[in-house]
């Protein structure tokens, strides 16, 4: 499927070595990992990659326990691993476990207004898992986008909180 660009100041042709801006994303906001263990991902992580773990978090309405590690800064902020651990084997990340084993879960993409990426990103076709933005890790609003009409990636908006 080939989206339309969007309304908006003139864009770039396509050109090799020509730069292209996003009018939608703005950076890889995370990659989510889906594992087993939660304290076993953490220290393979930290072991290899001398991470630190940002945040804890539990999201009963999602069925994860998760971490956030820092990964670098971008010109939009900071990037981030995400780990999942499943909080049961009925929920999301459980179910993906049981299918796939553990692995890329989704990966997250920063936005600057989430309520109009998504009306922008549905109006082009796309179906949205989430109509309305929701709670998300460490105070950003996130929704996500149905991963069969994403070439079977689960596809995260994430809009940071203000600070």
């Amino acid at each position: 499927m080939i989206f339309p660009a969007a309304p908006g100041p003139a864009r770039a042709t396509g050109r090799p070595g020509e730069r292209r801006e996003a009018a939608v994303l703005h950076q890889i906001d995370h990659v989510g990992i889906a594992c087993y263990d939660l304290e076993a991902a953490i220290a393979r992580y930290e072991s290899v990659f001398d991470l630190t773990v940002a945040s804890r978090e539990r999201h009963e309405d999602q069925g994860v326990r998760e971490a956030m590690l820092r990964v670098g800064e971008g010109p939009a902020g900071a990037s981030w691993i995400q780990l999942l651990e499943p909080i049961g084997p009925d929920t999301p990340v459980g179910k993906f476990l049981a299918r796939r084993g553990e692995g890329i879960h989704h990966v997250g993409y920063r936005v600057t207004n989430i309520t109009a990426a998504l009306e922008a990103i549905g109006a082009r076709g796309v179906r949205l898992l989430d109509q309305r933005p929701r709670h998300g890790s460490m105070g950003a609003s996130i929704a996500f986008l149905h991963p069969a009409d994403m070439g079977r990636v689960l596809t995260e908006l994430v809009e940071p909180p203000e600070t």
